[in-house]
């Protein structure tokens, strides 16, 4: 369904979870991998090791850093001297409410905004600028349920990080089209990964999965399905376009 083969993709924080689903998604479907990772590096090699069919270039980088978010992306372009596709999934989720003291608060927001927003916002800009001069290329960034939905008064931040995220994709949509430049956004509920098991070990998995129609979280590779679809360029006319994948239990 979707072919990938001879493209260079950059995948942002892939070496665990939902970015590392995508990277062996790309993989298999014929692309190049540009594996960022910031502390995994052990598991991004191993990813790597899957992945020497097509190729696989490991890229280390911590997103809290502007200067290594554009190292990144420098590196990336340097191995082939392209990027086809960017995709953005680098994220953190930690908590941040109202009754911590005012420098967790805003440390809790610097943070958030730094890596989820921020650091992608960089790197779309890169990516326009290179697509542009290359007659185009395709942005997918990985956002949430909660830019919708909300979460939590825990981690509003990142909720708020994620909605931020959203209105970006859908500005570089409306404001790039005209240069063949196609952006999406993935919006996942709750999927198994490590991200999800801190959640569920405070809040239990019932509180989780009671409220999911389907009955039970998605998997990383029900996300990595849907990001090669689009990434495929089959779906031109969709771009500025959310796709939900939460088993229903958010429906717009």
């Amino acid at each position: 369904m979707s072919d990938l083969d001879g493209k260079v993709v950059l995948v942002t924080g892939a070496s665990r979870g939902i970015g590392a689903a995508i990277a062996r998604a790309v993989g298999g479907a014929g692309g190049a991998v540009v594996l960022h990772y910031s502390r995994g590096r052990e598991d991004a090699e191993a990813i790597a090791g899957g992945l020497q069919k097509t190729g696989c270039h490991l890229v280390q980088g911590d997103f809290e850093c502007d200067d290594d978010v554009e190292r990144v992306w420098r590196e990336a372009v340097d191995w082939k001297g392209r990027v086809d596709v960017i995709i953005n999934n680098a994220g953190v989720y930690v908590m941040g409410g109202v009754d911590e003291d005012f420098d967790t608060w805003t440390g809790v927001w610097r943070r958030l905004l730094q890596v989820n927003l921020i650091s992608a916002a960089h790197l779309c800009r890169q990516a326009v600028l290179h697509f542009r001069a290359r007659g185009g290329g395709i942005i997918v960034n990985i956002a949430s349920r909660a830019a919708f939905r909300g979460d939590t008064p825990d981690y509003m931040q990142y909720a708020a990080s994620k909605g931020g995220l959203v209105s970006l994709t859908r500005s570089l949509a409306r404001g790039f089209a005209a240069d063949n430049i196609l952006a999406y956004v993935i919006a996942p509920g709750f999927v198994r990964t490590d991200m999800a098991e801190d959640f569920t070990q405070i809040h239990g998995e019932e509180a989780v999965t009671k409220e999911i129609p389907l009955g039970d979280m998605a998997s990383p590779e029900d996300v990595a399905e849907v990001v090669l679809f689009v990434a495929s360029g089959r779906a031109r006319h969709a771009t500025g376009t959310t796709i939900d994948i939460n088993g229903a239990s958010y429906v717009r």
